[in-house]
């Protein structure tokens, strides 16, 4: 965390020597429409959290900017599915919490309304699944089963007013695998004891996708 935040300050020292008087520092927050995309089609609704953090924009040339972010994210998904081992429902609820790092590369179409293209890396601080079924619910730790590394690209736009207030709409397509689990699947022909089975060893190929609603302010 410690290396974040020195390599976004680095940044802002850099650039601010260069062109001190237009740079602008910001803060935003809004809401994420988290999901999950997996390589197995799994059933994934939406997880509705947030974001929050700050930014600096620095002008390049003509109506280029170019505006790194230092972000806390709750990312994450929804799941039912019916479980044939425990004959039951299972609803469960996956929240990954990152500090994400976006470089966003922006072009101003007019004075006030910007396009944005860049990437982004995320660093995993926390993995948790709640889970209910008929019997029981709980929380488990799955920091473990999750990559700590995510990548990402962002596409949105965004719209300032003259007071500093801005809003602004993006969606982060994940681009690497966020999964590091590897597990056994037992098919059971027969009898649940006896009967054979067969050992299939899975890594599903699972990527984060948001939906950020933001608003925010520069000064």
């Amino acid at each position: 965390m410690k290396k974040l935040c020195l390599l976004f300050l680095m940044i802002v020292v850099f650039y601010s020597g260069v062109q001190a008087q237009d740079f602008r520092l910001g803060v935003k927050g809004g809401v994420n429409v988290a999901s999950i995309g997996a390589a197995d089609n799994a059933n994934f609704d939406p997880r509705i959290s947030f974001h929050l953090g700050g930014l600096v924009e620095i002008p390049l040339v003509g109506k280029f900017a170019i505006q790194p972010e230092l972000l806390y994210s709750s990312q994450g998904a929804k799941q039912g599915y019916y479980n044939l081992v425990f004959d039951s429902n299972i609803k469960s609820i996956t929240k990954l919490d990152y500090i994400n790092v976006p470089i966003m590369g922006k072009y101003y179409i007019i004075k006030s309304l910007s396009i944005e293209l860049g990437p982004q890396i995320g660093f995993l601080i926390s993995a948790k699944n709640k889970y209910e079924n008929f019997d029981e619910s709980g929380v488990i730790d799955e920091k473990d089963f999750y990559n700590t590394i995510d990548f990402s690209v962002g596409i949105g736009a965004s719209y300032r007013l003259d007071n500093g207030v801005f809003f602004s709409l993006r969606f982060n397509k994940g681009i690497s695998n966020i999964n590091n689990y590897n597990f056994d699947y037992y098919l059971v022909d027969g009898d649940p004891i006896d009967g054979p089975y067969y050992d299939y060893d899975v890594n599903h190929n699972k990527r984060n996708n948001v939906l950020q609603l933001s608003a925010g302010y520069t000064f």
